[in-house]
C-alpha cells in the first residue's frame, strides 16, 4: 500500500494533491489538538526510532526538545521575529553588524515594484524560517504572485509547525534587506555558530546549497569537527562534509559576536555572514533543526548534550 501512494505521490498530479491535502490535514490535527509534549514525542519517535525522554534529557537533540516546552521568554519571541531582533542586535553589539532594512509592512499590499530599491534585496517573513526571495532586479518579479505569496504565508503561525513556543506571538511581516551579493554575482556563506551558554563549540557552513548541497561543521580553531549533523535518506546524510574552505578572515570577530548575542540563552545558534571584510548578523535560531537532525556519530549527541545545563 505504500509503495503504490508513492508511486501515486511522485508519478501523478491527482495522487500528489490528494496525498499533500490529506498529510496537511493529519499535521492540522495534530499540531492543534495535541499537547506539545505529545507531539514533540511523536516526532522524535517517528525521526530516531526510540522514545523521546523529557524527564532526564542527555543528547543535544532531546534537551533542544526539552527547551522548546521549558525555555520560553519574551526574549526568544524578540530574538525569533526578523524585524524585532533587530534592536536587540544593536542593543547588544552595535547597528554596525545589521544587514540594510530597506522596507518593512504588516500589510502585503504594499509589496509592490515601488516600494523597494533598485538594488539586489532579498524578501522574507519575519515569523517563520522559510527563507526569502531573493530579487536582483525588481522589473522581473510578479508582484501580483508575491503579494498572493506573503499573503498566505502570514496567515500561518510558525508555531505550529514544530511547536518551537518563540514563534507563536510574532506579528506577522513582511521585511526586505538588501541583498549581499559581490561583483562577481555570488552570495556570500552564512556561518552558523552554535553557541552554549554563551560560547561557541561548533561552527557550521553549509556549502553550495542550490547545487550541490554539502555542510561542514568546524571548531572554533577551524578544525573539521568528525561528525555529520543533518537530515538522512536511505541510511546516510544528506549533507555530509564537503570541500576545503578557508579560515574566514573575521573568525575571530564572528565569533565575539555571537558570543555576546548568545550570553542570555542556554543553547542559541547565530548565523553571520564575513563579506567584503565586515561582519554581519543573520539571524538567531533557538532550536536547530527542531532538535530532529540526527547527530552521527550518536556519541557527539551525547557529547554535544553535556554542554547544555538544564
Amino acid at each position: 500500500m505504500l509503495k503504490i501512494a508513492k508511486y501515486l505521490y511522485h508519478n501523478t498530479w491527482i495522487g500528489k494533491n490528494v496525498i499533500d491535502s490529506v498529510l496537511q490535514l493529519h499535521h492540522y490535527m495534530r499540531s492543534h489538538f495535541l499537547d506539545d509534549a505529545t507531539f514533540l514525542r511523536q516526532d522524535f519517535k517517528k525521526r530516531f526510532g526510540r522514545p523521546l525522554d523529557l524527564n532526564n534529557p542527555k543528547t543535544l537533540n532531546e534537551k533542544i526538545n526539552w527547551l522548546k516546552l521549558h525555555d520560553r521568554t519574551a526574549l526568544h519571541t524578540t530574538c525569533a521575529d526578523k524585524f524585532a531582533v533587530r534592536k536587540y542586535v544593536e542593543e547588544v553589539v552595535g547597528a554596525s553588524y545589521l544587514i540594510p532594512l530597506v522596507f518593512q509592512s504588516y500589510n502585503t499590499e504594499d509589496v509592490v515594484a515601488s516600494s523597494f530599491p533598485d538594488y539586489p534585496f532579498i524578501i522574507k517573513a519575519n515569523h517563520d524560517s522559510s527563507g526569502g526571495i531573493i530579487v536582483k532586479d525588481k522589473a522581473t518579479v510578479d508582484w501580483g504572485q508575491t503579494q498572493k505569496y506573503f499573503k498566505k504565508l502570514l496567515s500561518k503561525n510558525y508555531y505550529y509547525s514544530g511547536k518551537e513556543w518563540q514563534y507563536k506571538n510574532i506579528k506577522p511581516c513582511v521585511i526586505a534587506e538588501k541583498l549581499l551579493v559581490n561583483e562577481a554575482g555570488e552570495i556570500p556563506f552564512d556561518y552558523k555558530l552554535h553557541c552554549f551558554h554563551g560560547k561557541v563549540e561548533v561552527i557550521q557552513v553549509d556549502i553550495d546549497r542550490y547545487t550541490n548541497h554539502k555542510r561542514n561543521l568546524y571548531d572554533v580553531d577551524w578544525n573539521i569537527l568528525p561528525f555529520t549533523w543533518s537530515l538522512w535518506d536511505d541510511g546516510k546524510p544528506l549533507w555530509d562534509n564537503g570541500r576545503t574552505l578557508e579560515k574566514p578572515h573575521k573568525l575571530d570577530e564572528m565569533i565575539a559576536v555571537a558570543e555576546k548575542l548568545s550570553e542570555a540563552f542556554s543553547y542559541a545558534r547565530i548565523d553571520v555572514y564575513d563579506f567584503e571584510n565586515k561582519v554581519y548578523f543573520g539571524e538567531i535560531t533557538f532550536h536547530h533543526g527542531s532538535g530532529l537532525e540526527t547527530i552521527y556519530p550518536e556519541t557527539w549527541d551525547y557529547k554535544l548534550g553535556k554542554l547544555v545545563h538544564l
